[in-house]
């Protein structure tokens, strides 16, 4: 079967916009060649997709019609990758996971070296918590991946990529003057913005403060912290390459800890037996690490 592929993208249209004559507009064709188009895919089809109702504007699929649809969507995006194809030869698909914190303040340098050193290479960056990259590794439905722990897998190469020192930060005010480094029991626990940042700082966390006198405030994204820090007595701790992000401001002040949490390290994870049509773009993935975080490795 030979289908019109412009009947297809017809029908993708009318999908979208529900009407004929908006399918019409968006195509910027005729409505009578949206319809003849439609009724030259039907026939080549052998059944009516889209059911016809007098006074009735919003268009309603065939059973038939709905079935379809998924195989005209699958067509569409098989096109787009072959007009790609022509257009820029062929290109390579390397899927990397990676944790929000990293992928917001760490990794887009790499990201941007990476995509620059071969325009043959198509990018996609997945947000996912540590444990999700470590099963997508495992059913090899990603190439890489950058996590907040370690953990021994069969047939995953570990290995830190980057160390972040823990920081306190809170707005850059003049009643927030204070000796550096500050000591821990110096703050109030009532006036933290609370984020988790694992095991190890939890712990350290609990041998300075109560934790039945825990803050007001807690939250589970680290750009919420900054959004809530709106009073002077307000504070957190987090990773030196979050709190530059926000101190290019000038609004917000970093101060170290005479005693701080242990730091926070970051694991790059890639497969043992990578794909053989990927492994010089996980080799270039490697240099890129070592060339942006080797400075921070200092285990």
């Amino acid at each position: 079967m030979n289908l019109d592929s412009l009947g297809i993208e017809v029908f993708l249209a009318i999908i979208k916009t529900q009407n004929l004559s908006k399918a019409a507009e968006l195509l910027h064709l005729s409505q009578a060649a949206v319809s003849y188009r439609l009724k030259v895919l039907e026939c080549e089809v052998g059944a009516t997709l889209i059911q016809r109702n007098k006074g009735i504007q919003i268009i309603e699929l065939t059973p038939l019609g709905k079935n379809f649809a998924l195989l005209a969507e699958r067509w569409s995006i098989l096109q787009r990758e072959l007009e790609d194809l022509k257009a820029n030869g062929p290109q390579i698909n390397l899927t990397i996971g990676a944790a929000d914190s990293l992928n917001i303040y760490v990794l887009p340098p790499l990201y941007r070296e990476l995509l620059r050193a071969s325009s043959s290479l198509r990018l996609q960056v997945i947000t996912q918590h540590t444990m999700e990259s470590y099963k997508s590794m495992e059913r090899k439905e990603i190439d890489a991946a950058f996590v907040k722990m370690e953990r021994a897998i069969p047939n995953i190469l570990v290995k830190p990529f980057y160390i972040d020192e823990m920081v306190v930060v809170r707005p850059n005010v003049p009643e927030n003057i204070y000796p550096e480094p500050i000591s821990p029991s110096t703050l109030d626990s009532l006036h933290e913005i609370y984020f988790n940042w694992g095991p190890s700082f939890q712990i350290w966390h609990e041998q300075w403060w109560d934790t039945t006198n825990r803050s007001r405030s807690q939250v589970d994204a680290a750009a919420l912290i900054f959004a809530l820090m709106q009073d002077a007595r307000q504070w957190a701790i987090v990773p030196q390459s979050i709190a530059n992000t926000f101190t290019a401001t000038e609004q917000i002040a970093i101060q170290h800890l005479t005693t701080p949490p242990p730091p926070r390290i970051g694991y790059m994870l890639t497969q043992k037996h990578p794909d053989p049509f990927k492994s010089a773009y996980i080799e270039k993935l490697n240099q890129l690490v070592t060339m942006l975080y080797s400075a921070k490795i200092s285990l």
